[in-house]
């Protein structure tokens, strides 16, 4: 069954979605169903990438783009101006906006962040680390993740570093971490997990999905979420 949302609430800062099919309320940032018949579902996130237009066109020049619907354009000053004025804390230097129940210290209420879950682990990859560290070799769990950051795009992405059952270690070939070499067969790949040229040529890395995010927000739902560079909590 197809179902169709519609804004409800807001919950500790976070939107609340209703679908009109069942009545059931979603949390968004958990993609949960919290109320209703569907209560405990769990919606599959689809695959998606935060970059910019050029990045995006390079590497899908074919790529369809979404038309606004005629008069959304001229809708869009009063949009911002509101979304403005019910993000006006920002500037006020409040620690977190109304409604929020977040209280973790262990980074600033509003850095942003790549959040990762895998299984039941999560981790936050500060965006201000990512910007001095291109390329981050770690782990999630029992899972090797690898982290990249193209700085001339503002690109992340994570990839699964298994190949053939051997766990690859990277760096970047390059300052824009656009290009990566593997420290094991020293094989040339993209940002994106593909094998350029190597031993490995053809091969491509299982990504991962990143959420973008306030600190806030991620870890107002997630309290036992692990953050890169922090040590863990006892």
């Amino acid at each position: 069954m197809a179902l169709h949302f519609d804004y409800d609430s807001m919950v500790g800062s976070n939107e609340v979605f209703k679908d009109r099919e069942t009545g059931s309320k979603w949390q968004q940032t958990l993609s949960r169903a919290i109320s209703g018949p569907l209560q405990g579902t769990h919606l599959q996130p689809y695959p998606f990438l935060l970059t910019q237009w050029g990045e995006w066109r390079e590497q899908h020049p074919d790529t369809l783009v979404l038309k606004p619907l005629p008069g959304y354009a001229e809708r869009m000053p009063g949009m911002n101006k509101f979304i403005s004025q019910q993000w006006s804390s920002v500037v006020s230097g409040k620690p977190t906006p109304p409604g929020a129940f977040g209280r973790d210290d262990r980074l600033p209420a509003r850095e942003t962040i790549l959040g990762l879950e895998v299984g039941d682990q999560s981790k936050a990859y500060p965006l201000s680390a990512l910007q001095k560290q291109s390329v981050i070799n770690d782990r999630l769990g029992r899972d090797a993740v690898v982290i990249v950051h193209q700085s001339k795009s503002d690109t992340t992405t994570a990839l699964d570093p298994l190949v053939h059952g051997t766990t690859l270690e990277f760096r970047a070939a390059n300052p824009e971490a656009d290009r990566l070499v593997d420290l094991e067969t020293h094989s040339t790949w993209n940002a994106y997990g593909l094998c350029l040229s190597g031993k490995l040529k053809g091969a491509q890395l299982h990504q991962f999905i990143l959420e973008p995010e306030f600190w806030f927000a991620w870890s107002e739902f997630r309290p036992k979420t692990q953050v890169y560079g922090v040590p863990r909590r006892p």
